[in-house]
């Protein structure tokens, strides 16, 4: 049993290793493609070594690893060397794959085309690196090992500290860049937030409905025997008026949500009810 598990565990670390690589490979070719290559300041190590390859000419793989380094040490010294294992791989090789690609400008220009559309790609491509990345339950490290350390020493959420960080960053490429450069840069930032969201968590099939109504028995035999899905009926109590009633749970395919809602408020339209994407669901009655 011993064995199989350490099989299993080098498995898992090989596809980890060669799903981060690859990951790193494609976030470099399109950091020098279309973020450096069109001047869009991106927040993190990425934006700032844009903004010195701008303005005083600094090879943008210098700075990155410089910069890689710095971060790993402090977290080393700070979160140890467990979490900062996490960053080692990613934020070491990332410049070397930036040095790699960086001829790929040569043969291929986007400085002429519309920077929206290089926007949306450069989103998309750099959330579906990143997604498989923090999937693995690895980090690119750079700016976000100072994240880290924001929330464990000063309780600072890491959203709030990425946010105040890029921002940071952004404004600063947008007083060397000019303005356009920084509304493009919040631009991909949301963009590639998004798509990292949706390779973490999957696109969404089902919705799980809490159904809260006095017509309990009506509501639920609506949904079983007209859409023919299940329902799960538990009790919940108020919290103003402390009165018990029943709630009915159902998770429904998300073609189906519209009827489920239009149903819902054809029985009840008092009813209270709470609609939830479910990104996976085991076992059935």
């Amino acid at each position: 049993m011993a064995s199989k598990i350490k099989k299993i565990k080098l498995k898992n670390n090989v596809q980890d290793f060669i799903v981060i690589t690859l990951a790193l490979i494609l976030s470099a070719a399109c950091y020098n493609m279309f973020l450096l290559q069109c001047g869009i300041v991106s927040g993190g190590t990425g934006g700032v070594a844009t903004i010195l390859k701008k303005t005083v000419g600094i090879n943008q793989s210098l700075s990155l690893l410089v910069l890689a380094i710095f971060f790993l040490i402090i977290s080393h010294f700070i979160l140890g060397k467990e979490k900062t294992a996490t960053s080692l791989y990613a934020s070491l090789i990332f410049p070397v794959f930036v040095s790699l690609t960086d001829p790929i400008t040569q043969l291929v220009d986007f400085n002429d085309s519309d920077l929206f559309v290089v926007v949306i790609f450069a989103g998309i491509i750099n959330g579906i690196s990143n997604g498989f990345i923090y999937k693995t339950g690895y980090n690119s490290g750079g700016f976000s090992i100072l994240y880290q350390i924001l929330y464990e020493k000063c309780n600072i959420s890491i959203s709030k500290a990425s946010l105040l960080g890029n921002c940071t960053i952004i404004a600063i490429g947008g007083f060397f860049l000019g303005a356009t450069s920084s509304l493009y840069a919040v631009l991909y930032l949301y963009i590639e937030s998004i798509v990292i969201d949706k390779v973490i968590l999957g696109i969404s099939n089902n919705k799980a409905f809490y159904i809260v109504t006095t017509e309990e028995k009506k509501v639920s035999d609506y949904i079983m025997n007209t859409l023919g899905h299940g329902t799960t009926v538990f009790g919940v109590k108020g919290g103003f008026v402390a009165k018990r009633k029943d709630a009915i749970l159902t998770v429904v395919p998300t073609r189906d949500y519209y009827r489920v809602t239009e149903g819902i408020r054809m029985i009840d339209s008092k009813a209270f009810f709470l609609a939830t994407d479910s990104y996976e669901v085991k076992g059935a009655d």
